[in-house]
């Protein structure tokens, strides 16, 4: 009987040691792999989107180049409902507006509560103003264009369209760029114009770099004073810098953007025929 308890008691203590063992590998695997594999910090402008292939068959992101910027110059704003009622009046005054972008339209039947007014009276004060359609990838790129080319009138333009593409949705890799790449066709098809891409750094990076290099893009990054870098050498024209500005006329916060390097208010301008 003493025997038998002897063994009981160093049975239960082999279990301990291997129960002990295994958590300390448990911490030292993790340990390990914490310091292999750094999960970068996501742009604090979007919602991390489901990755089109498993994890460890995302390519790795590297930026393109590091090159000097010159000082912006060239300042605008991006507005839509969410500005409430405008003094345009007041907008005018502003030094720091040079251009607006007014949104349009979303998806396949959203038309923004206050497009036509914002568009008559920016109009009405000679500031150069243009229109964005906030892209959503669950809809028809088709049905997408109708509703933007219903309510988008070229003779009101002096911008070239900007589309807002901020979300990859849970549609698979394929639909997502064929149906963008649809919409995005459609607009120089029928108004003869190429329209700017509108984004964020870590979605181009994840979603659209090396497929749209003949756009010209619109890039979010805030909370610094360095310029958007992308991981291909494509045209970023425009930096929209921070969500959190202030204009004459407008209360509340309000997107603000600027002309990058050597772009002059000239190339985002429709080209007149």
């Amino acid at each position: 009987m003493v025997k038998s308890f002897v063994l009981g008691i160093l049975f239960f203590v082999g279990i301990g040691l291997n129960v002990y063992a295994d958590k300390k590998t448990g911490k030292e695997i993790e340990k390990h792999y914490a310091q292999e594999y750094v999960i970068p910090v996501p742009d604090p402008l979007y919602k991390p989107a489901l990755p089109a292939a498993p994890v460890d068959m995302v390519p790795e992101v590297r930026l393109y180049n590091i090159r000097p910027h010159r000082e912006p110059s060239i300042y605008g704003i991006d507005v839509s409902h969410h500005q409430g009622s405008i003094n345009w009046d007041m907008v005018a005054t502003d030094v720091n507006v040079s251009y607006v972008y007014i949104k349009g339209t979303e998806s396949s039947s959203h038309v923004d509560d206050e497009y036509q007014r914002n568009i008559r009276e920016a109009r009405r004060l000679g500031i150069p103003v243009g229109t964005y359609h906030f892209f959503n990838p669950k809809a028809s790129g088709l049905i997408q264009f109708e509703n933007f080319s219903s309510n988008f009138d070229i003779n009101m333009q002096d911008l070239i369209p900007v589309v807002d593409v901020e979300h990859r949705g849970r549609v698979s890799f394929g639909h997502f760029h064929s149906q963008l790449k649809f919409f995005l066709e459609q607009i120089e098809r029928v108004y003869g114009v190429r329209p700017i891409i509108y984004t964020g750094v870590n979605f181009y990076n994840k979603y659209l770099s090396g497929m749209y290099k003949k756009y010209k893009f619109f890039i979010a990054r805030y909370h610094t004073e360095e310029p958007p870098e992308l991981c291909d050498d494509v045209p970023i024209v425009l930096w929209q810098f921070t969500p959190e500005g202030y204009v004459n006329g407008i209360k509340g916060h309000v997107d603000r953007s600027c002309l990058l390097d050597n772009y002059s208010l000239q190339d985002i301008l429709i080209p007149q025929n």
